[in-house]
């Protein structure tokens, strides 16, 4: 989950965060699971994260799979060079791709760097990472001025800010 730390109205909504910021439990009642651990109603917990949601407090809230644990073990990064004023048309096309986890617009830094569009394309073995990204570029065409692949070689943990509980000072 991403947050904007500047939007956090209060204590409560900053309780949800830290019981969710490493992921909602793993349960058949994740919301009722968050509420009692910190005191709230489950209902209150889902407004209040749907409130957070809605201002940008929190910016997502989805499912981030271990591609390796499902067995995909070959990931490629393709990185294309395209129109940068077609880019919002082509990411649109790739991102709908059901083998493209994500796709997004980075900078080109020129003269070392070309690309502006990323996909992400995952396979259990290279050879289907490159057939889907051969089918990339058969969908972009003549969109295409260059792409590669940038295949993973090792596992990071991602993770994006944490809070820490706040201890309360001894009065």
């Amino acid at each position: 989950m991403s947050i904007d730390v500047s939007k956090i109205p209060d204590d409560n909504d900053r309780k949800i965060i830290i019981a969710t910021q490493a992921g909602l439990p793993v349960s058949e009642t994740p919301y009722d699971d968050i509420a009692k651990s910190i005191g709230l109603s489950s209902l209150e917990v889902q407004e209040r994260m749907e409130a957070m949601l809605k201002s940008g407090v929190i910016r997502r809230i989805g499912v981030v799979p271990n591609h390796y644990r499902l067995g995909y073990k070959f990931n490629g990064m393709s990185v294309w060079d395209v129109d940068d004023e077609k880019i919002n048309e082509l990411g649109m096309l790739l991102g709908a791709l059901d083998y493209v986890s994500h796709c997004y617009q980075r900078p080109r830094h020129l003269p070392i760097w070309p690309y502006n569009l990323f996909a992400m394309v995952h396979g259990h073995t290279r050879q289907e990472v490159d057939d889907k990204v051969a089918a990339i570029e058969n969908i972009l065409g003549s969109a295409v001025a260059s792409h590669d692949v940038l295949f993973s070689t090792k596992i990071l943990k991602k993770t994006g800010l944490r809070f820490q509980h706040r201890k309360q000072p001894n009065v």
